[in-house]
């Protein structure tokens, strides 16, 4: 299992500068040859290099980082044709492709290296290599790094904060032959994520903080002074970042309850959820700024990790379901809150009924595509 690792350079003002001058040197060639691409019409990796690798040369990047940009680029149109920006999946882009002047850069183990155990890296630059660059990150981070690290390191640089980003290839464990039952967990905007052990991880602070963010950045743009602006550049992404942090707490609280108690973890499947349901303007707005997807990622792949088995349901119904008997009706749910059925009377709260039914459908999906860990019978001649 691959997992993204991002530990914070501690660079002197020297350093920095070298490193700033860098990547917008890397991002120049890279819109240059962006251009050189569209112009041309080639956008394969062999096609790029054979055309422009001794411009980059020229430019002052050295074989690698002039390797890496051409690779930069031809992926980058790759993901475009892929996407269909154009409106149609396949179709050229009207515009060549720009990238930031800060915009990541990769760099292979010639480029850079890692020393860990000193906490340093050495990476080249444009004015010469750079050797003894501090860096900063959590223990286990840095273990990771140590005994995990493949491949390539991204260069990136955020407000003013240098940071590397590599990636590390984990082993998984191993799953439980049978887990005992599975825990449902039902996913909401007022609740974000309801177990059927009883927990719910209310989404109040968070929604409120949403709001405010959104009214906040509403009235910036309405301003338009240049004090506004920097003011609204300064708290971008800040919902993002929060609700991410949100996220992984509850995935992690989630994924070590399942493996205390040897269960399994079962999702609904929501994919598609957006284009499906149709709402009223403000709901519309939060649950387009709800990240379900994000936290069933993380609960996925943390679960992968812990060797806890995960698996996706249908959602279908699972809100209007009782839980006992299984009765099927709009009107079990007489508000956001409770569930009381039509036909046997059960009434809980109405989170906890959905995630219970998500649990029983969770076993049945795992008894039907599990393996049989009973022993093989003796072959009778």
């Amino acid at each position: 299992m691959k997992l993204a690792v991002r530990v914070k350079l501690l660079p002197t003002p020297e350093q920095a500068s070298a490193l700033e001058a860098t990547l917008r040197a890397c991002n120049e060639a890279a819109n240059w040859l962006s251009l050189e691409a569209f112009t041309h019409q080639e956008t394969s990796r062999a096609g790029l290099q054979a055309r422009a690798y001794g411009d980059l040369r020229a430019r002052g990047l050295s074989a690698q980082p002039a390797l890496h940009v051409v690779r930069k680029v031809a992926d980058a149109y790759t993901v475009l044709k892929a996407r269909g920006r154009s409106g149609t999946p396949g179709k050229p882009s009207p515009k060549p492709i720009t990238f930031r002047s800060g915009a990541a850069q990769p760099f292979d183990d010639r480029c850079l290296s890692w020393q860990t155990g000193a906490g340093t890296v050495s990476i080249w630059t444009v004015r010469g290599r750079l050797k003894g660059i501090a860096f900063a990150g959590h223990p286990q981070q840095v273990e990771l790094l140590a005994r995990h690290r493949r491949g390539e390191s991204d260069l990136l640089c955020r407000n003013g904060q240098w940071y590397l980003a590599a990636t590390c290839e984990v082993p998984e464990a191993g799953e439980h032959n049978s887990p005992d039952g599975f825990i449902g967990v039902d996913l909401g905007i007022v609740n974000i994520a309801t177990t059927s052990t009883g927990r719910r991880h209310s989404g109040r602070h968070l929604n409120r903080c949403r709001e405010r963010d959104r009214k906040l950045r509403g009235k910036l743009q309405r301003k338009g002074t240049k004090s506004a602006k920097r003011r609204a550049k300064r708290h971008a992404g800040r919902e993002a970042r929060r609700a991410r942090d949100i996220n992984h707490k509850i995935s992690k609280c989630i994924v070590v309850e399942a493996q205390r108690t040897g269960r399994g973890i079962a999702l609904e499947d929501l994919s598609g959820i957006r284009e499906r349901v149709r709402l009223r303007k403000p709901q519309r707005v939060r649950l387009h700024s709800w990240s379900f997807r994000q936290l069933g990622e993380f609960i996925a792949y943390k679960a992968r990790r812990a060797g806890v088995p995960a698996v996706h349901v249908d959602p279908a119904h699972t809100s209007r379901q009782c839980s006992q008997c299984h009765h099927i009706d709009r009107r079990n749910r007489p508000s956001q809150a409770v569930f009381v059925c039509r036909f046997c009377g059960f009434a809980e709260h109405a989170d906890l009924n959905a995630s219970h039914n998500i649990a029983a459908r969770g076993w049945r999906v795992w008894v039907r595509g599990a393996r049989s860990v009973a022993p093989a019978l003796p072959l009778v001649v």
